[in-house]
């Protein structure tokens, strides 16, 4: 089955959450004992533009925009949309490292120490 114009302009528009980022979602949320989802969002920052943010998401604000996948709900801010559009929130273990990753196809460029992206 091919993809419409429409479909892929709906997941160009949207967020992705992979199976291990809603697994660990879930995890922390029943760790925490009560929430929704994650909250992402970024703000201006670092060197090179932008940085992400993430708490946790408790409500859904009109503003807001959920995206679910398994169980698990990631809420965006709709004025972070322009920056976040069509990024895949993941959630990775390298090593001793355990972290969510942002594969983010507007970042142009990314700080050398990985903190901040321009769009």
């Amino acid at each position: 089955m091919s993809e419409t114009t429409e479909d892929i302009a709906s997941q160009t528009a949207g967020l992705s959450i992979t199976t291990a980022a809603a697994e660990r979602i879930r995890h922390q949320l029943e760790k925490r004992g009560h929430g929704l989802g994650l909250r992402l969002g970024v703000r201006k920052s670092g060197c090179s533009g932008y940085m992400y943010t993430m708490d946790y998401a408790d409500e859904v604000e009109a503003e807001d925009d959920v995206f679910e996948h398994d169980g698990a709900k990631v809420v965006v801010a709709h004025k972070h949309m322009d920056v976040l559009a069509g990024t895949t929130v993941d959630f990775r273990s390298e090593g001793l490292n355990r972290m969510f990753r942002f594969d983010n196809p507007r970042a142009k460029n990314a700080c050398g120490c990985g903190e901040s992206f321009m769009v």
